[in-house]
């Protein structure tokens, strides 16, 4: 077992998730080409970014509760929603590795893509309108945020904070919702690589979890100083980056 801490992986972790406990995405989604680009294999990153998402997850949305963006009290309607991701995501990521073999990964990456795209622009030509909460749509767009994340690794967190903010839900509650489900997500996916026998990455998986959980409360306060219609506005603007991002990807 080596352990090392990398400054400049602890710094790029710092900034991703940064992003990613602002606005409920975005880790994973930049963290895991850059990785690629510094030489680091799948088989090591994904497991690794795992680990910091779970530590992250499970941090951001304490610190989201204790200052007031997300009320995950037992018996509260965040509390069940929250609930409610956590149980599709085991659901959703059972479902989607028996689909995943079958399906090419071109057809995945288009769906994503598609799918975040227009979710995030759905969002900003409604970020005026209060929308009214529904069970259905949390219910219906959680499932598809979880079989995201089980089928292909990604396309999690735009579709589930989006998901809840078309689905009635406040922007800070969704961040906060989006992160703590997140981290539970993560564990299971950590838990299953785990029990399959194969090593944790311990030279780089240190480093990211560093970067990552100083970043939380920093990213925590900024939610609660942000005003929600620029919440809104910026997490629909980035769902729309990230899907003509993942468009862009495959066609070029």
């Amino acid at each position: 077992m080596q352990i090392e801490i990398l400054p400049y992986i602890v710094v790029l972790a710092f900034f991703c998730e940064l992003v990613d406990s602002t606005l409920g995405m975005g880790y994973g989604t930049t963290l895991t080409p850059l990785l690629l680009l510094f030489g680091y294999e799948p088989s090591v990153i994904v497991p690794a970014v795992l680990f910091s998402e779970f530590l992250t997850g499970i941090l951001a949305g304490l610190f989201h509760h204790e200052l007031g963006n997300v009320d995950f009290r037992r018996g509260s309607q965040d509390f069940k929603v929250m609930i409610l991701m956590a149980v599709l995501s085991i659901v959703g990521v059972l479902i989607a590795v028996g689909i995943a073999v079958s399906v090419p990964s071109w057809v995945v990456k288009l769906y994503i893509g598609l799918l975040v795209l227009s979710m995030g622009i759905v969002i900003l030509a409604n970020h005026n309108k209060q929308l009214v909460f529904s069970w259905k749509r949390v219910a219906g767009l959680g499932f598809l945020a979880a079989f995201n994340k089980g089928i292909s690794g990604g396309g999690y967190g735009p579709v589930v904070t989006g998901g809840q903010i078309l689905s009635g839900i406040g922007s800070r509650s969704a961040i906060g919702i989006a992160s703590l489900a997140e981290g539970l997500t993560s564990a299971v996916g950590l838990i299953a690589y785990m029990a399959s026998g194969a090593p944790f990455p311990w030279a780089l998986g240190p480093s990211l979890a560093l970067g990552a959980v100083l970043s939380t409360p920093l990213a925590a306060f900024l939610v609660s100083r942000f005003s929600i219609k620029r919440l809104t506005l910026a997490i629909g603007g980035l769902s729309t980056v990230l899907g003509g991002y993942t468009l862009a990807r495959l066609m070029f």
